[in-house]
């Protein structure tokens, strides 16, 4: 099977490291080539809950669209989400990308529309691949960021996994 470009929203709002870094760890296990962006801090959108950390993760893999849900799904679920009576998000992952997918797979829309509603989906995915276009407006994710009017406050927050910094990149653009 082929290799696909996959771009994943991480988000969680209870023992945010802890949840953040459980993802990661599962995400590594079957995705290639695995970057991460920097962490944000964010209010919640939609949700009354404490602030969010949030970030976006890019790699390859060879699962199919249908396969890379499920799999998310199980994650997310390892780490409470699905639990009776949880506190809160542990932890959030979502298919933003999967190559140049458009459209609706089974309940799934490519690209998903967050990446231009929320800024704690679109900065961290611009610091990731500025040059990349959006599959569906064509524009560039570095153009989309400079040009969003998106009325929330994020804070780029410090964040180690496997003792890595993450998001090493200019985040003043």
């Amino acid at each position: 099977m082929s290799l696909n470009r996959i771009y994943l929203g991480l988000g969680s709002n209870t023992d945010r490291h802890r949840h953040l870094c459980a993802g990661l760890d599962a995400l590594a296990s079957f995705v290639d080539d695995m970057q991460c962006s920097a962490v944000f801090e964010s209010a919640p959108v939609g949700i009354k809950s404490g602030p969010f950390y949030n970030l976006v993760v890019t790699g390859l893999t060879d699962l199919s669209l249908s396969d890379l849900d499920r799999k998310l799904k199980f994650i997310e679920a390892d780490n409470g989400r699905y639990a009776p009576g949880r506190k809160g998000l542990p932890l959030d992952i979502d298919v933003l990308l999967y190559g140049e997918r458009v459209g609706n797979f089974d309940g799934l829309i490519l690209p998903r529309a967050e990446i231009l509603k929320n800024a704690f989906v679109l900065w961290p995915l611009a610091l990731l691949a500025p040059q990349v276009r959006h599959p569906a407006d064509g524009r560039t994710f570095e153009a989309l960021w400079q040009a969003a009017q998106i009325d929330q406050v994020l804070a780029p927050v410090p964040f180690e996994w496997n003792g890595q910094p993450l998001g090493q990149v200019n985040l003043l653009f």
